[in-house]
């Protein structure tokens, strides 16, 4: 706690010295001090505590992940995402947790890193793309709803999340910097530093985040196997010659451990590297209006282990010292163009790519004399050679036309085109026994994609209205393809069984402001041809021989439900802000109910804002899941059973106390609530930790945040 005080203390003496320094002005006159105050004025204007995202569109919703959140501060990119209505996490540890949007996970939400394509190297989800996100690193964070765009990659049926930073050209030499510590509850804290230096013609941009936490305990002061630190470093070096050109080399490099609670093994490296190019051209012609190419690198090096973070207790043979060490290494770009053909008349048109290629190595450890310590490790992963088990590549074009009808309406349609080929490099399977049947074939896919919707913009009030019909075909990923067995007995693997998913949907939206009053509506109704599901525990074979695996098998189905908020501004400091989020699912082909699909989720907010101090209180309740299939879900969890009920409060308070700098101090669950959420997975058996059916949320937690900006 000690180090704790003297950190604050210092973070505050060095931020309120920059203060002095870069923002110490000459006396003004009149005229200037009545324009400094304006700034000043739209300066503390600013949001001070986000509990929601801001509504750009029916179908678009963004946030600012620099902005203190509750509940707590995020550490990785699901547990920001937590903020917007109708998303949820798979809770599997302390980070590291797997985003569903309206019941949909994995591939079917994609990830977009500054327009770049990230995946995982984990056969088991331990490192979904959103692990190695850390929020405050990027400017804004978006999502778009439902298959309503074809200009961010293929697949996105659920939706597609954009994580980006913007480039600013410098009209003068200057220095921008964001600054942030976090403290909370658990040894919880976060260190994070954004600066920007730069001219008209060139720029540095340099991120350092570094984010720790110990074993977190829930709301029955049960410890949950849950540490963990996480720490990322980013440089980007960009040349500005005018304010329509910029060109940006950047790299990224970070790692991480985390210990996880619903399994044997914690993640003992999460190692990413990346390199990128973007270059970007605007107002070329009258009508050419922006060119934009994209060239990236990414790098994934994995470790999962049984004897890092855990104790490891031998228990006989079969229970050795085990470590595997899948990675990735994916690269891809893209380039579009923007034309103008009319004031009216816009086209965005182009091409992207990714190649992906999968490694696997693993070792199993002799134990000697029954005493084990990890230095002493007689065949280390690290000896072992990397076998290619997976290649899949893809390359794509796509054409999105926007065209106004009058000064109120437009109609937005896109289509794109994908070919896929997926080459299965595995010469096993069945514990690397049995001959693989698929070893060394590869398949072709071409899969179209396509959406239209109309826009209307509603007369005498601030509104918009959105109707979009949209089909995504999404080919089977990794996880899909070779982490599991096909549909029959005699599929040892899914690799030619599984088809390619399609999905078409409806999306209907509205979003409405008038006085003290806002609200928005966004519906949605989808049928899913060959939904691809995952069933754990099927028994395959007789006696002696009896195998427990996981399969995948191809289903109809359809899922219906949205979002919908309502605020109201009780006076200009104090407001209440409401959200309501629902999905059903079902299994068509077997008339059941469709696995992983949360719950009724309701949160209601009451926030007071007078641009110097703020408090708030959110309350979340989520109803109890009744509709459930065990053993069915998807490639990141199956359902365990019904789950009942409960509600969440919380507290925060914000104090504005110079220009610039802001803290903010909070509580998530006031009352020490235990609970779980549906979706979270199965509790594991670990050494000296309680076993639970789920994963338990945290308890009552505590947390304060300082950040400081200019």
């Amino acid at each position: 706690m000690k180090l704790s005080k003297l950190i604050i203390t210092v973070f505050f003496a060095a931020m309120l010295s920059i203060n002095q320094l870069f923002c110490a002005y000459p006396a003004l006159s009149a005229d200037e001090s009545e324009t400094a105050a304006m700034e000043q004025t739209i300066y503390q204007l600013e949001p001070i505590v986000v509990f929601a995202p801001a509504i750009e569109t029916p179908i678009k919703v963004s946030l600012d992940p620099k902005e203190p959140q509750q509940p707590l501060p995020a550490e990785d990119g699901a547990d920001f995402l937590k903020l917007i209505p109708g998303m949820s996490v798979v809770r599997k540890g302390g980070t590291d947790g797997d985003p569903v949007f309206r019941g949909m996970a994995g591939s079917r939400l994609s990830i977009m890193l500054d327009g770049q394509m990230i995946l995982g190297g984990c056969g088991n989800r331990m490192d979904p793309p959103t692990a190695y996100i850390f929020p405050d690193s990027y400017d804004k964070i978006s999502l778009i709803k439902g298959p309503q765009t074809v200009l961010y990659g293929p697949g996105n049926s659920a939706g597609v999340v954009l994580f980006e930073r913007k480039v600013t050209r410098f009209e003068k030499a200057g220095l921008n910097l964001n600054a942030s510590l976090m403290v909370g509850s658990f040894s919880r804290h976060d260190e994070i530093i954004d600066f920007t230096a730069g001219n008209p013609q060139f720029y540095f941009r340099g991120i350092g985040t570094d984010s720790r936490s110990g074993n977190y305990k829930d709301g029955e002061g049960e410890e949950v196997h849950s540490r963990y630190n996480r720490w990322s470093t980013t440089g980007a070096v960009g040349w500005t010659p005018d304010e329509n050109t910029s060109l940006e080399l950047s790299g990224v490099r970070s790692d991480g451990k985390a210990a996880y609670a619903d399994r044997s093994v914690d993640g003992s490296k999460f190692a990413r590297k990346n390199v990128g190019l973007k270059f970007e051209k605007m107002n070329i012609t009258q009508s050419l209006q922006k060119i934009e190419a994209q060239l990236y690198y990414n790098y994934i090096d994995h470790v999962m282990d049984n004897y890092t973070l855990r104790n490891f207790v031998p228990l006989g043979m079969g229970n050795e010292p085990s470590a595997m060490n899948p990675d990735r290494k994916t690269e891809g770009g893209k380039i579009a163009v923007t034309v103008n053909f009319s004031d009216t008349t816009k086209l965005i048109t182009g091409s992207d790519f990714q190649t992906n290629k999968h490694t696997l190595r693993t070792s199993m450890s002799m134990l000697m004399g029954g005493m084990f310590t990890p230095g002493q490790l007689t065949n280390p992963y690290q000896n072992m050679p990397r076998l290619e088990d997976a290649r899949i590549d893809q390359k794509g074009l796509f054409a999105e036309v926007a065209q106004n009808i009058g000064e109120s309406s437009k109609i937005i349609g896109g289509l794109r085109s994908d070919w896929w080929q997926a080459r299965d490099k595995r010469l096993t399977v069945i514990n690397k026994v049995t001959p693989n049947p698929t070893a060394n074939q590869k398949r072709d896919e071409t899969l179209l994609s396509g959406f239209i919707r109309y826009e209307q913009a509603l007369p005498g009030i601030d509104s918009m209205l959105s109707v979009g019909l949209g089909r995504s075909s999404r080919f089977p990923d990794y996880w899909e393809l070779f982490k599991q067995e096909g549909p029959t007995a005699t599929d040892l693997s899914a690799f030619k069984t599984t088809k390619p998913e399609k999905t078409n949907q409806l999306d209907l939206g509205i979003d409405w402001t008038s006085g003290s009053w806002s609200a928005f509506v966004s519906a949605f109704a989808n049928k899913i041809d060959d939904f691809i599901l995952v069933q754990s525990n099927v028994k395959r074979g007789m006696g002696m021989m009896t195998r427990t695996v996981a399969i995948v098998r191809n289903i109809d189905a359809t899922t219906l439900g949205g979002e919908a908020g309502l605020k109201y501004f009780i006076t200009k400091t104090l407001n209440i802000d409401t959200s309501l989020a629902y999905v059903h699912g079902e299994n068509n082909t077997e008339h059941q109910p469709l696995a992983q699909i949360p719950p009724l989720e309701g949160r209601i907010s009451l926030n007071y804002n007078d641009q110097v101090w703020s408090f708030g209180s959110l309350w979340r309740i989520v109803a109890g899941q009744n509709r459930f299939a065990v053993n069915e879900g998807n490639i990141v969890g199956q359902d365990i059973g019904r789950t009942a009920g409960f509600g969440v409060f919380s507290i925060n308070g914000g104090w504005r106390p110079i220009m610039g700098l802001l803290v903010a101090v909070g509580v998530d669950n006031l009352f020490n609530k235990t609970y779980a959420e549906h979706i979270s997975r199965a509790g594991a058996d670990i050494s000296g930790f309680e076993q639970t059916t789920r994963v338990n949320e945290p308890g009552r937690n505590f947390w304060a945040k300082a950040t400081y900006s200019f």
